[in-house]
């Protein structure tokens, strides 16, 4: 017996010393998978860094040519604007991830316009004919998506990827909603069944109370639970991970980056419970720019006309305060990128002579040697 029990000891010992190995293993390729991508983001931005002027010239020229075909399909074609906005998620949110890793700004991705847009990702691909997440995804898109595109100043500028891009994860998703919703061929036949009384509209509103629902209750139920995760991750989870580097951004750190630069009335509110406080103030004010925002979508969902002058002044916004972007902001770069240029240039030209001149001191003495 006693035998018989050392070797269940045994065997049981080498079965956990075997799933401790395969753990570990785990782990380390995980690891090296991680530090892996991590290289390639670098290496991949470092390169378009070195050829920025003529990055920047293929992402205007794409950029318009883009936006020409995207304004001829939303005419023509409105029921293949979803697939449209599709392909333009999987294509450059993870190049976006790419860039924003090599930038250490990669927790802007856990923002509540990339939670959104994946909703709207899901309701196309997965649940179209889904009234209820449709009014959710609409709520989200013409909500706070909506409004941060005005009221953070996003700047259509075809010159600029990230800029680009920043306008149109706001931009798109109300388009592609405002086309479902108005414009669809399909939309329209679920508005007249074959052998049912025509439907007011799609979807289908049963009353006021069914509307606030699920324009306001539930999207800010949703966006409750992303308040919480994103807090979990940000200042739990990885809290000492930002405390070790503080060039890690996140939103709180860029908003109030630039709100105490400027001393803005985000500033002085963010500060009313003190500067301890800030990060607490920082989720209130966005939970109340939620509330307001989610409200305001109720007339929105109702109203055609509006809904159609709220599109076109989303993109007024973005094309002024790109037009501003332009002729304010990016000469003051271009100056300061050349004085940069060429504050390291005497430090190149130094490490360069340096360079040259150690080889040839050591061929020197290789040749002296032999005469000795």
């Amino acid at each position: 017996m006693a035998s018989s029990e050392v070797v269940e000891d045994e065997a049981s010992a080498s079965a956990a010393a075997k799933l401790a190995n395969g753990a570990a293993d785990v782990r380390r390729r995980r690891d090296q998978a991680k530090a892996l991508l991590s290289k390639q983001a670098v290496k991949i931005a470092t390169k378009a860094e070195e050829h920025e002027r003529f990055i920047f010239k293929v992402t205007h020229l794409m950029g318009v040519l883009g936006f020409g075909t995207f304004c001829y399909l939303l005419g023509a074609r409105p029921q293949d604007v979803p697939y449209v906005y599709c392909l333009f998620y999987v294509i450059f949110v993870p190049l976006r991830w790419i860039y924003y890793r090599y930038k250490k700004w990669h927790y802007y991705l856990l923002d509540f316009c990339y939670y959104a847009n994946t909703f709207l990702l899901v309701m196309i691909l997965f649940y179209p004919k889904d009234e209820k997440l449709f009014m959710v995804c609409f709520s989200f898109a013409e909500g706070p998506l909506a409004w941060a595109l005005i009221v953070w100043r996003c700047s259509l500028v075809f010159s600029s990827f990230d800029k680009l891009v920043s306008v149109l994860i706001h931009l798109l998703p109300g388009i592609v909603l405002f086309t479902i919703r108005w414009w669809n061929p399909q939309t329209f036949a679920a508005m007249h069944p074959e052998g049912r009384a025509a439907r007011v509209t799609w979807p289908y509103v049963e009353d006021k109370s069914y509307l606030w629902t699920w324009l306001f209750v539930v999207p800010l139920a949703a966006y409750t639970l992303w308040q919480l995760m994103y807090f979990l991750i940000v200042n739990v989870l990885r809290r000492q991970r930002l405390l070790r580097d503080p060039e890690v951004m996140t939103s709180y750190r860029e908003l109030s980056k630039k709100a105490q630069k400027a001393n803005n009335i985000w500033w002085r509110l963010s500060g009313l419970l003190g500067d301890k406080n800030r990060p607490l103030m920082y989720i209130l004010l966005q939970a109340l720019f939620t509330v307001a925002t989610l409200a305001f979508t109720v007339p929105i969902f109702l109203s055609y006309r509006l809904h159609g002058i709220f599109q076109v002044l989303k993109v007024c916004a973005a094309t002024w305060n790109g037009g501003s972007f332009i002729l304010e902001v990016m000469p003051r770069q271009v100056v300061q990128k050349e004085k940069k240029r060429l504050e390291m240039k005497p430090i190149e030209q130094a490490n360069l002579k340096e360079h040259m001149d150690g080889p040839s001191g050591d061929h020197q003495h290789a040749s002296e040697e032999p005469s000795q």
